[in-house]
């Protein structure tokens, strides 16, 4: 996503203008507890990284951010949930790149999800983690490959559902690798990656935030990361573009609010929002997780970049003909 990184470079100064000039709108917003709603389940990297930045605006303003997960419907319970809350950005939306195909895994003929939510800013980005199970006879990339090839359909891999990140990335994979494995669709990336150390899948792909702490306790093996170069974060790993897979991407994470939200409690988001991201110990912490963090983007650049998103993986699940997923484990 280095083309997100490169607009956020000439964003910086409008956000400047449009934001900093108002002081007095910080004072504004927020007047109670704020909800930052992740809608998925606890423990996997979008929730951790989500708590990170939860206690540091908490740390920052007047109220406490606090983070409720609301998982189901690959995104969707909690993405309509903060839509049709109060547009008054005390009920935010935590989310990440799933959010792009909503629309099309939990279609709802009331509400157009994409519509409904506007986007504050971009939060960070992080690579997925190609890991494969201990027990599987591969210990890299181009064994597991052939192993797979050898035995079409054979070996399962984990996902949180056709529209999670886990799914969407090895959907791209598989399509990009030419090989065929069968979805075991999970509720969270926690319960996938302990069926992955039990040997009960034999792929997964998940966020460096939790991904590295699994490989590194020798519980499971990471083969490769998604992104176009490597990881600084785990730089021994090769890419799958070296390996010979013709497929990248990152997780991004970003913060949504209500489309009626007025203008200047946008502002007042967003201002609050680049201030924690600023903030060393929230740096640190998320380098510490493999995930870097992006302030100052402004919602402008988050919605080009977002529409963009929608687009790319609309396209993936229709050409894949992907359908949504089947109940969890």
């Amino acid at each position: 996503m280095s083309r997100m990184k490169t607009a956020t470079r000439w964003g910086m100064a409008l956000a400047a203008l449009l934001f900093g000039a108002q002081p007095t709108l910080a004072a504004e917003w927020p007047q109670r507890p704020v909800r930052l709603i992740v809608p998925y389940a606890p423990g996997g990297g979008t929730d951790v990284v989500a708590r990170v930045l939860a206690q540091t605006m908490t740390t920052q303003l007047a109220h406490p951010v606090v983070v409720e997960n609301r998982a189901g419907a690959g995104g969707g319970i909690g993405a309509e949930a903060v839509a049709r809350s109060a547009p008054d950005a005390h009920t935010i939306l935590f989310t990440n790149t799933g959010h792009s195909v909503l629309r099309l895994i939990a279609p709802n003929p009331n509400l157009d999800i994409i519509q409904a939510l506007t986007p504050i800013t971009i939060v960070g980005e992080a690579p997925m983690i190609m890991m494969i199970a201990n027990s599987t006879p591969a210990t890299n990339l181009a064994e597991f490959l052939a192993l797979v090839r050898a035995n079409p359909g054979r070996f399962d891999y984990g996902s949180t559902g056709t529209g999670g990140t886990n799914g969407l990335t090895a959907l791209m994979f598989l399509q990009a690798a030419g090989v065929t494995m069968t979805e075991i669709p999970y509720r969270g990336g926690a319960p996938a990656t302990l069926d992955l150390v039990a040997g009960r899948i034999a792929m997964l792909f998940d966020a460096s935030s939790t991904a590295l702490q699994t490989t590194r306790a020798g519980q499971a093996r990471a083969v490769a990361v998604t992104t176009a170069q490597r990881s600084p974060s785990a730089p021994e790993l090769p890419t799958l573009l070296e390996a010979g897979v013709p497929a990248s991407m990152s997780i991004w994470m970003g913060i949504m609010v209500p489309t009626a939200t007025p203008a200047d409690v946008q502002g007042a988001v967003h201002a609050a929002t680049i201030r924690a991201l600023r903030a060393p110990e929230l740096r640190a912490r998320f380098t510490e997780f493999g995930t870097d963090s992006i302030p100052g983007q402004s919602p402008a650049e988050s919605a080009r970049f977002i529409a963009s998103e929608v687009e790319r993986w609309e396209r993936l699940l229709r050409s894949a003909e992907a359908v949504p997923p089947r109940p969890a484990r």
